[in-house]
């Protein structure tokens, strides 16, 4: 017993405490009620939807779930919090809703059936636009108004998502890619009827890899001017389409990388959201000037941005060393939760590696006590996606390796977002394996500069991340010491025909047709192709109810990797993609760093 009160004594390390520090999302407003604002947090251990009277300074939990609530909307009036009810993780399900004071949850169409969400938009006077999606239907978007039955305007058996309705409620932009390429989708404005009434689609017939996306509406009464995104100059950037018109305005807005906007509240101005280079900032765009104004803020990730009424403009920023905060323009923290701070990590170092494909970003990390000259242990941590990148912020994941004398490399390999459409794009038909490429660049660099020691390097990640690191460890077997995968492909055939309708779609696309179609793409691509070539130390961990690395795909790998006797654990839990609670989170940390060490014999 004296064991035990001593352990129970004992006092938090500051990996943990990072995790259970209380944290928020940038809240959302609603439109025609701004001091009603909605946000997500942790506060209670699990990641859950409260609602937030600013003006009475009241906040109070919306949802409660045991895994864990994420997806909420308001509505425009303030008087609604939609909230989507999946079933442990599974993202499979209906949208609820309950009164913004609270009260009982209530089907909010009560005549669709479960599936996948495929986008919201709500409106006013009760009425919203639903997106689903399911295996036999691919995807349906369906016309809800309170009392009456939902009304379908849109199916197609290729992914499609709701974008946006406009303010007076008679104009839905769809996104769709019914051209069969889902990583580039086309624009389409209907009415409520589901008539067209104007078409975009800059990808000709799949001639040119362009894509287009709905940033929204102008927040104006009768104003049918769309805000989109495009990337016919290389890059995401806006433009204003003038639906009605038929026209569309440039901006001139000469900034390096990615550009994102959302409109000022009274439809005059941009908000416009910069990323370059694995960090972000804000500017303001003024529509009848064109004057492109900075907004300060401090060099890192601002991962979220709104103007409010006012013109106040409030931003979730943080950095590698520093933790998120919701901040506003004019100085101070927005909403600081109640509880212990997360404390700082250190900073990140950026690192350009030249690469078979150009020069790799890398961001790296060390240990603020590492010795000097001494290699280190080092983490390569795979990011996910694949289109998605590692930035300059704040990660409990990467911390907590680094509190434990681990030095973390990060790699924007091909397929990131953030360095151009060309780079994005460049992973089809040798999925898996180009990436690969990058990161081995990386690996070099970083066992030749002193960096890492060679015979302590960790291959690890999430997602695509996992399935990067299992395929890692069996087409590039003497590179890696141990191997940690957390919800991966593992059997990328199997995974195609179990996982959700979408995600087949972006298959489709990344290898150019079904594993029926181009099975040999298939099987050089996965990673269970190579399991018998595995020679590191292999831990998997795995949501039971994910439907976008299913459980089936993982037995099949973990199986292979029994039959031949290879050192390796599994940790299943019951969630899905990933986790929403605080303490399974910690408990994943703490079986990764456990596993690692042991492995490499530093217990």
């Amino acid at each position: 017993m004296g064991g035990m009160s001593d352990a129970m004594t004992l006092p938090m390390p500051d990996w943990e405490k990072r995790f259970r520090a209380p944290r928020v999302s940038l809240p959302e407003w609603a439109e025609d009620a701004p001091d009603r604002s909605l946000f997500v947090s942790n506060a209670t251990g699990t990641y859950e939807l409260y609602a937030w009277d600013r003006a009475a300074g009241e906040q109070r939990q919306v949802t409660d779930r045991p895994n864990g609530t994420t997806d909420g909307v308001l509505s425009p009036d303030g008087e609604w919090v939609w909230w989507f009810s999946d079933t442990d993780g599974d993202e499979f399900g209906l949208w609820m809703r309950q009164p913004f004071g609270g009260g009982e949850d209530v089907p909010a169409a009560p005549g669709l059936a479960p599936s996948y969400p495929a986008g919201l938009a709500v409106g006013r006077d009760g009425l919203a636009v639903i997106g689903r999606s399911t295996d036999e239907d691919g995807t349906t978007v369906h016309v809800v108004r309170e009392g009456a039955e939902p009304v379908e305007i849109y199916r197609h058996r290729e992914s499609a998502g709701v974008g946006d309705l406009s303010h007076d409620g008679t104009l839905v932009a769809l996104e769709h890619t019914e051209h069969g390429d889902a990583m580039h989708s086309a624009i389409r404005v209907v009415t409520l009827e589901g008539s067209l009434v104007a078409e975009l689609d800059d990808t000709e017939g799949g001639a040119r890899e362009l894509g287009l996306e709905v940033l929204g509406f102008a927040p104006v009464a009768g104003d049918a001017r769309l805000l989109i995104a495009h990337q016919r100059r290389g890059r995401w950037e806006p433009v204003i389409w003038d639906v009605a018109a038929g026209r569309e305005t440039a901006l001139t807005i000469d900034l390096p990388g990615d550009v994102s906007a959302e409109w000022y509240a009274d439809g005059s101005a941009l908000l416009i959201g910069h990323s370059f280079e694995a960090r972000g900032e804000l500017w303001r765009y003024d529509l009848g000037d064109h004057s492109l104004t900075r907004i300060e803020t401090p060099r890192g990730s601002v991962s979220g941005a709104t103007a409010r009424p006012d013109g106040a403009v409030e931003y979730l920023w943080s950095s590698a060393a520093q933790p998120p905060a919701v901040r506003s323009a004019a100085g101070g923290v927005v909403l600081d939760p109640p509880g212990g701070k997360a404390p700082a990590s250190v900073p990140v170092e950026d690192v350009w590696v030249d690469g078979p494909g150009g020069r790799i970003h890398a961001l790296v990390q060390r240990p603020a006590d590492a010795p000097e000259g001494r290699p280190l242990p080092t983490v390569f941590e795979i990011h996910g996606g694949p289109t998605w990148h590692d930035s300059d912020s704040f990660a409990a994941g990467p911390a907590a390796w680094i509190d434990h004398g681990y030095a973390v490399v990060r790699v924007n390999y091909r397929g990131s977002t953030g360095y151009g459409r060309e780079w994005t794009d460049a992973l089809k038909h040798r999925v898996g394996l180009i990436e690969l490429e990058d990161i081995a660049a990386v690996r070099a660099w970083a066992v030749s500069s002193g960096l890492a020691d060679p015979a302590r390097l960790i291959l690890s990640g999430g997602s695509w991340g996992g399935y990067l690191t299992l395929l890692g460890l069996g087409t590039q077997p003497d590179d890696w010491a141990v191997g940690l995968a957390a919800v991966p492909v593992a059997d990328y055939v199997t995974a195609y025909h179990d996982e959700m309708e979408a995600l087949k779609a972006m298959d489709r696309t990344l290898f150019g047709g079904t594993p029926e179609e181009v099975p040999e793409r298939f099987r050089v691509s996965s990673p269970l192709t190579y399991v018998d070539e595995v020679r590191a130390p292999v831990y998997v961990s795995a949501g039971v109810n994910d439907p976008r690395c299913p459980i089936r795909q993982v037995e099949n790998y973990v199986d292979r990797l029994a039959a031949r006797g290879a050192v390796h654990e599994v940790y299943r839990y019951e969630a899905g993609h990933g986790s929403l609670v605080v303490e399974e989170r910690i408990k994943q940390v703490t079986k990764e760093i456990d596993f690692a060490e042991r492995h490499l014999g530093r217990r």
